[in-house]
């Protein structure tokens, strides 16, 4: 099996029976799939909609404690995937879950019926994270068994990391503002002074490379 990425719309049923759920279909995958599980897990919860009384009559609704629990015990129990926190989620929520091990987020998405919204503050610059724009391990074939073997032994970051560096210096060149490429840049800079001397000297020579004019810098 090459790619999964299970999730459960929270409000239809019980929600601890909706995480059980999830982590034995994890375990099944798992078990049948030569240890294959999901490379992501999503868990967008309901929201109101028109004409749909049952939203908000629904005796499953998730509150926000609840949702904490829900993404804390995904995070410990399948530690090596991705974690999607959708845009049905307020910025409140969105930074208060960011902390607990959330790797993707699609918050300037729209859910209803047009593109993005306008002007949305990026939560994860307020609390030192880089935002990453890889696409990597798909184009390098990176999946299935190949990206199980580097994420479980907690060695992706390896990969992830300088990627994200240089996505989102492209990013900052090529789209970014004056005012959002100094914050950027910034940013950077100060998330490379924690880092160690020979992750940092990769980073800094695809950061070289992209200041030269180069693009699709990644590994």
């Amino acid at each position: 099996m090459d790619d999964v990425a299970p999730g459960v719309l929270f409000g239809l049923y019980d929600w601890r029976f909706e995480v059980m759920g999830l982590l034995y279909h994890t375990i099944d995958l798992e078990e049948h799939f030569g240890g294959v599980g999901p490379h992501t897990l999503s868990f967008p919860r309901l929201e109101p909609a028109i004409t749909t009384p049952f939203v908000s009559q629904s005796p499953y609704l998730v509150s926000d404690d609840q949702f904490e629990r829900v993404i804390t015990v995904l995070r410990l129990s399948v530690p090596y995937t991705g974690m999607i926190l959708t845009a049905r989620e307020s910025p409140k929520v969105r930074e208060r879950m960011l902390s607990l091990g959330i790797t993707q987020l699609d918050f300037g998405s729209n859910i209803g019926v047009g593109s993005y919204s306008p002007n949305v503050r990026d939560p994860r610059k307020d609390q030192g994270f880089i935002t990453s724009f890889c696409t990597a391990d798909y184009r390098c074939g990176r999946t299935g068994n190949c990206f199980m073997r580097i994420a479980k032994k907690g060695n992706i970051h390896s990969l992830c990391i300088p990627n994200a560096f240089s996505t989102f210096s492209e990013y900052l060149r090529d789209y970014g503002s004056p005012e959002t490429r100094r914050s950027g840049e910034a940013l950077m800079a100060q998330a490379l002074q924690g880092m160690d001397k020979e992750s940092r000297s990769l980073i800094d020579g695809m950061l070289e490379r992209i200041e030269k004019g180069e693009r699709d810098v990644y590994i």
